[in-house]
């Protein structure tokens, strides 16, 4: 269960590991015996995702109910909404996850930062994210 979790990314240094026509190429399928492999794809074709690792730390209130989105949009108008947390958030709290986005980081034109409120206080617009960042590829680029 590592690559659920996102243990296995990004790549080890000697690399990601190698599919289709030169998947014997790589040097790590070689060390073991029943390894498993896996991928996760996106629904529609081109079934392309890339795994981005997602850090966003609140400013604000101290806690507040309602979740956290990131929409992705690129140089085409593709847009993709994903859903980073949701609950009781709090200020204290840095939020991780791991995405497989079906936007090409390199056509990705703007990220956007969904705050969405469950309950309306007069306090929710002093909620937001100090921080924000996104860590993709092999090599651990932001």
């Amino acid at each position: 269960s590592y690559f659920p979790q996102g243990e296995c990314f990004p790549c080890p240094q000697e690399g990601c590991p190698m599919m289709g026509h030169y998947a014997d190429r790589f040097a790590g399928k070689l060390k073991g015996v029943n390894q498993k492999w896996f991928l996760n794809t996106a629904a529609d074709p081109p079934f392309a995702t890339w795994r981005q690792k997602v850090f966003i730390k609140l400013s604000g209130v101290k806690k507040m109910r309602g979740d956290i989105n990131l929409v992705f949009h690129d140089t085409e108008g593709n847009t993709k909404e994903y859903e980073i947390a949701s609950g009781v958030l709090s200020q204290d709290e840095v939020y991780t996850k791991y995405l497989d986005v079906e936007i090409n980081p390199r056509n990705t034109k703007q990220i956007e930062f969904l705050w969405n409120k469950a309950v309306f206080t007069l306090l929710w617009a002093r909620l937001g994210a100090e921080t924000v960042n996104i860590t993709h590829g092999e090599d651990g680029r932001r």
